[in-house]
């Protein structure tokens, strides 16, 4: 073989390396790096000696786990964690209920103006997160609000949506309002992949549209179900923007409603990097755990549906 060609042969190998170089580089430098300098302050704490005044007198030094036992220890975040598992259990089933069902009505043989129907569910999601949180708060402020005027001009009382209990229904009708349109075009996506022989056999054996909606759709999607809900519980665990933009218009949502409102405070309000370091990698870590344990179970379901 001659060099050209040992030359040729070597720059076909190698193209592949040279076209993920640019994204290896950035993931490095803004993905990878800022972890790891985030768990190494986690272990990390500033000794003051003296009056902490002084060259010297404020060294960082190293901590161990001692940032990790607080954040075990901190009610705050506990209490957070707590609110955001009550936050979850009504956004993540109510969203990927409604994507599912308009994934399937828009499958539909009967649906009308199918195009501009998907852009109307689709649209909230291209909403940044914090104008549709603004929105939604002035929505729910009596003094500015249209359908507190309405309800107020028929009579029918006026419920308080920024205090107490309806304050989770506040914040999930946010969080639903802007994820179901993604998560309905992946499933509809996913619907439309189905080859249409299955659904002409399924006719022929007599199936009404229900049954094969119940029977093919579903259990065909169900992958598409997974990663929707896979995409969910991240997305549960980190909510940030819109508690903290209505917080403002409420005295029930306080700077620590949830863990990363903690870690925020901890960082910028207290002055506190290496304890909001460890509460952050904590978040990541309990975020990992579950969710490679959902993953692993719905594999080794859907192994055992494939060996029966």
């Amino acid at each position: 073989m001659s060099s050209s060609t040992s030359r040729r042969s070597y720059g076909v190998k190698g193209a592949p390396y040279g076209f993920l170089l640019p994204a290896t580089i950035l993931f490095a430098l803004f993905f990878a790096l800022p972890i790891g300098y985030a768990v190494w302050l986690s272990f990390r704490k500033v000794h003051v000696s003296g009056l902490g005044l002084g060259p010297g007198a404020r060294q960082e030094v190293w901590a161990g786990f001692e940032n990790y036992t607080g954040a075990f220890r901190d009610s705050e975040l506990l209490d957070g964690a707590l609110r955001v598992l009550g936050y979850g259990c009504v956004v993540v089933p109510v969203m990927l209920g409604l994507a599912l069902l308009f994934a399937l009505m828009l499958d539909s043989d009967r649906v009308r103006l199918a195009p501009f129907t998907r852009l109307a569910i689709f649209l909230p999601y291209a909403i940044p997160g914090v104008v549709a949180a603004l929105l939604w708060g002035f929505l729910y402020l009596p003094d500015v609000s249209p359908f507190y005027f309405v309800l107020d001009r028929l009579g029918l009382p006026q419920p308080d949506l920024l205090d107490g209990g309806p304050l989770y229904l506040a914040l999930s009708n946010i969080a639903v309002w802007g994820g179901t349109g993604f998560n309905m075009i992946v499933i509809y996506t996913s619907l439309r992949s189905i080859p249409a022989e299955v659904y002409e056999a399924a006719k022929l054996d007599g199936a009404t549209p229900l049954q094969i909606a119940l029977r093919i759709k579903i259990p065909m999607v169900a992958p598409s179900l997974v990663l929707t809900f896979f995409f969910s519980i991240i997305a549960t665990l980190q909510v940030f923007n819109e508690p903290t933009t209505l917080k403002p218009l409420t005295n029930s949502v306080n700077t620590t409603w949830s863990p990363l409102m903690k870690v925020y405070q901890d960082a910028f309000g207290r002055n506190d990097i290496y304890s909001a370091a460890a509460e952050a990698t904590l978040i990541a870590v309990v975020t990992l755990l579950l969710s490679f344990g959902f993953l692993r179970a719905a594999n080794r379901r859907n192994k055992q549906e494939a060996a029966g």
